[in-house]
């Protein structure tokens, strides 16, 4: 699986672009200021160079070393330091009350493993730790801007609330934007939003 993704990210151009998602932007400050975060299916680094440029701690996790190395030059070009770890979600494990903040933007998995990832990720984050996560739903078959094209790998609200129970949700909604992100995600978008806190 890695190879197709590897082969996406081998051109010298940033397939998503270099700028961050611009809802990780809005919702980002809700992670504690400064803490540990940790950005899933990261790819080509520019979430993670974002929260880093802002203070906070980062690894960014993905399957693709391709991704990855283009992760760590867009960091050492905007002088932050990032970590990086080449894994597959299959086999990674989250280590309880490790992270501040954990970030799953545009992270689609097969719904089994989805769901155990974020099991994990509930006892990973430290008491008052924030999930942030965006996503696309089924609904985006129809608009063919971006995204996976099997509906098993795209969430839809209901499935996250009950993925996720037990942390407070602060803002949780599925709604249609127009996204801009390089030639990867382009137009009208069918999404869905989470930003959940641990309680303290």
């Amino acid at each position: 699986m890695s190879a197709s993704w590897d082969d996406r990210y081998r051109n010298e151009a940033f397939y998503y672009g270099t700028e961050p998602n611009d809802f990780l932007v809005a919702r980002g400050a809700a992670i504690p200021r400064g803490g540990d975060v940790l950005c899933l299916g990261e790819g080509e680094g520019r979430n993670a160079v974002y929260l880093a440029g802002h203070g906070w701690h980062v690894t960014a996790l993905d399957q693709s070393a391709v991704g990855l190395a283009k992760a760590s030059r867009l960091a050492a070009e905007l002088g932050v330091a990032i970590e990086t770890v080449v894994a597959d979600l299959v086999d990674y494990r989250l280590e309880p009350r490790q992270w501040d903040g954990i970030v799953s933007i545009w992270c689609h998995l097969p719904s089994v493993l989805r769901q155990a990832v974020h099991r994990q990720a509930i006892e990973a984050l430290r008491p008052g730790g924030v999930f942030i996560l965006e996503a696309y739903t089924p609904d985006q078959l129809k608009h063919q801007t971006g995204g996976p094209k099997v509906p098993d790998l795209m969430p839809t609200l209901a499935q996250l609330s009950r993925e996720l129970a037990g942390l407070e949700f602060v803002h949780a909604l599925e709604k249609e934007r127009v996204i801009h992100e390089g030639n990867g995600h382009e137009g009208l978008s069918a999404v869905v939003q989470i930003v959940a806190r641990k309680s303290l």
